[in-house]
C-alpha cells in the first residue's frame, strides 16, 4: 500500500508540489491576516490586501522554482505579471462561481467553495504549466 503510494506521489510529483506550494501560500495568507488583523489592529481590508500580495508572492516564488523547477530569472519580467493577472483572474472567477453556485443553485457555500477551488487549481496549473513557466528551447 506504502509502495503504491510513493509511486503515485512519483508519478505526478509536480501536481503534489503544485497543492503543497498553493496550500502553504494559503496558510501564509491566513496567518499574515489574523496577524495583521489581530495583533497589530490593521483594518482587515487593508489587511486582507498586503496578506493576498504576501501569498502571492510566497506562491509565485514557490510555484516558479519548486514546482516547475524553473531557475531562469530572464523571464521574470514576463512571468510576474501573467502569474498575477492569472491570481487575479481566479479571484474573480471564485467570486462570481461563488455567487451563482450559491444564489442560484443553491448549493452550501462549502461545497461550491471545494468545487470551484478544484476547478480553479486544475486550470491554473495548466496555464502554469503551459504559458507561465513553460521550459523555454535551449537553442543548440
Amino acid at each position: 500500500m506504502i509502495k503504491k503510494l510513493l509511486e503515485l506521489v512519483q508519478r505526478h510529483q509536480q501536481i503534489f508540489k503544485f497543492l503543497i506550494a498553493g496550500g502553504f501560500a494559503f496558510a501564509v495568507n491566513i496567518v499574515v491576516l489574523y496577524v495583521l488583523t489581530d495583533i497589530f489592529d490593521i483594518y482587515y481590508l487593508v489587511s486582507t490586501v498586503v496578506a493576498f500580495l504576501i501569498s502571492f508572492l510566497v506562491s509565485f516564488v514557490l510555484q516558479k522554482f519548486w514546482t516547475f523547477q524553473d531557475a531562469s530569472k530572464d523571464n521574470l519580467h514576463l512571468q510576474l505579471p501573467l502569474y498575477l493577472s492569472m491570481q487575479v483572474a481566479n479571484l474573480g472567477l471564485n467570486a462570481s462561481l461563488m455567487y451563482a453556485f450559491v444564489e442560484y443553485l443553491h448549493l452550501w457555500y462549502i461545497l461550491s467553495q471545494v468545487i470551484i477551488s478544484l476547478v480553479l487549481a486544475v486550470i491554473a496549473f495548466i496555464i502554469n504549466k503551459k504559458y507561465i513557466f513553460k521550459p523555454q528551447d535551449i537553442p543548440a
